[in-house]
């Protein structure tokens, strides 16, 4: 009996203590305590999440700092290769533009037969003018046949193996070519420098020569063919005291350039040496 008093007095109180705290709420008593209540639980969760993004940062930062190097290594890597691949696209248009020139320039000398050639090689040394091109006897490269471009006269074959040959630039000392001034209408000698300059020689007091005027070669001396296009003039020296005027010339091809020549294949030059009458001391 006591026990069963007992009980029903604990339920009666818990319902009392229930009920006064609906009544209470519904009253709006609890209204402040709430909000206070609301504002320790978000300040203590901001106060968590900033502590445990720090150290997540802090644990993941190495991590992201080691992948970033990666990611930059390979971006790294990736702009070399396109560099790479721009100047080998670039060197392609070059070529297939100075090909197509040589072949419009043969197409335009029909009287020709060339023989395309890439330069190899340099001389080193600053006395001398030479370039090494791929081309030799197995491909019926000869000493003495022209080698031109689309600009112009580069020069000559001096020396030949099977698969390669050398080539006197006009713009060696030892290069002297019989030429023709095309306005003027008279005869001279191209020779070169060591500084790799060109001028005219042995031309006629009597001949008129003016800036600009057209230099080719003439033929004369068996070789070279003629008319095949040297450069211009640049300036002239005459003094009334010397046989002979001479000439600074501007070649029309940059020999600093070279990269494919044309050799004239059907030209074979004539030594007339043995028909130069000997001079007597």
């Amino acid at each position: 009996m006591k026990d069963f008093f007992a009980r029903s007095l604990q339920t009666t109180i818990i319902f009392l203590v229930v009920g006064g705290i609906l009544a209470l709420a519904l009253g709006g008593y609890f209204g402040s305590a709430s909000t206070w209540f609301d504002n320790s639980v978000v300040s203590a969760q901001t106060w968590v999440s900033t502590r445990y993004l720090a150290i997540q940062d802090f644990l993941t930062t190495p991590r992201d700092a080691v992948t970033l190097r990666q990611r930059n290594v390979e971006l790294e890597s990736e702009v070399s290769r396109l560099q790479t691949q721009i100047i080998e696209l670039q060197q392609q248009i070059t070529e297939t533009q100075i090909l197509a020139a040589l072949v419009d320039f043969s197409h335009a000398n029909p009287e020709s037969t060339y023989k395309a050639a890439a330069v190899i090689g340099r001389d080193p040394s600053p006395f001398l003018h030479y370039i090494i091109i791929n081309r030799g006897s197995n491909d019926g490269i000869r000493r003495g046949m022209p080698v031109v471009t689309n600009q112009g006269l580069v020069g000559r074959v001096d020396a030949v193996i099977a698969d390669a040959a050398r080539v006197q630039l006009v713009t060696d000392p030892a290069s002297a070519v019989n030429v023709r001034l095309q306005n003027a209408k008279t005869d001279a000698i191209l020779i070169g420098s060591v500084t790799g300059d060109l001028a005219l020689d042995m031309i006629s007091q009597d001949a008129t020569i003016e800036q600009g005027d057209v230099v080719l070669t003439s033929g004369l001396g068996g070789d070279y063919p003629p008319d095949l296009l040297v450069g211009q003039v640049l300036n002239v020296r005459k003094r009334d005291y010397e046989l002979f005027q001479q000439a600074s010339i501007q070649s029309v091809v940059d020999f600093a350039r070279l990269e494919i020549v044309l050799v004239i294949t059907n030209f074979r030059p004539v030594d007339i040496s043995p028909l130069v009458p000997a001079t007597t001391p």
